[in-house]
């Protein structure tokens, strides 16, 4: 069930990206960049809204569409056993193996300059630090709260703790060029997201075994 729901999230927030990403994108780029940062060489963005969309088509829209069509034909020629239990295991890793190349090949090009910049570095993670914590408790908190199963609830709060930072490498890339100061920024994303999540592990265990019964479903304590 749990897998289930995780899949289902992910599509949804696959969806979602699609036709709001170049529109948030957008209005952070060219609406407050000139009233977080003023100054004329902040300010001055030379980007639209469609080049935005299309690098969020090529590197999100596509492989959507493939997966969708994936299923779409084979499934129902196969059927759905068979999918399920020879095809998807097979092509899996290949998204996990062009994620790890993505971020590899960034590091590479830019570890330098996240050596050399330590104060940048920090500026951008501390921030992430703060979102990946909040959106992960409030989450669980939320979840246990409308009564949700643990299963249920953890699924939930690290989806809203995690990000499609391949996304925005690839956006930030096609966009700015590979060099930029875009492109290192968003480089940091997975140097922080990876251990930040694989320790938010342990703080679920505990909250497993201090806030979930033994099915799995929310404690009530008294206060």
């Amino acid at each position: 069930m749990k897998w289930s729901l995780c899949a289902v999230l992910v599509a949804l927030n696959s969806v979602f990206q699609i036709f709001m990403y170049s529109i948030l994108a957008f209005f952070f780029i060219t609406v407050m960049t000139p009233v977080i940062a003023p100054s004329a060489e902040a300010a001055v963005v030379d980007i639209t809204i469609a080049d935005i969309a299309k690098n969020v088509l090529i590197f999100l829209g596509i492989p959507f569409a493939a997966g969708v069509a994936s299923w779409f034909f084979l499934a129902r020629r196969k059927g759905r056993e068979w999918y399920d239990r020879v095809f998807a295991p097979k092509i899996s890793p290949l998204a996990l193996v062009g994620l790890l190349f993505t971020i590899v090949v960034m590091f590479a090009l830019q570890g330098e300059e996240i050596i050399s910049r330590p104060l940048e570095v920090a500026r951008v993670a501390l921030p992430l630090l703060a979102y990946f914590l909040l959106m992960f408790f409030m989450s669980f908190g939320l979840s246990h709260r409308l009564g949700f199963t643990y299963g249920q609830s953890a699924t939930q709060s690290f989806t809203a703790a995690s990000n499609n930072f391949e996304l925005a490498i690839a956006v930030a890339v096609a966009t700015f060029t590979i060099s930029s100061i875009e492109a290192f920024t968003a480089v940091i994303g997975p140097l922080m997201e990876v251990p930040v999540l694989i320790s938010l592990v342990n703080v679920a265990l505990w909250i497993k075994k201090t806030y979930y019964g033994p099915d799995g479903l929310p404690v009530r304590r008294r206060s």
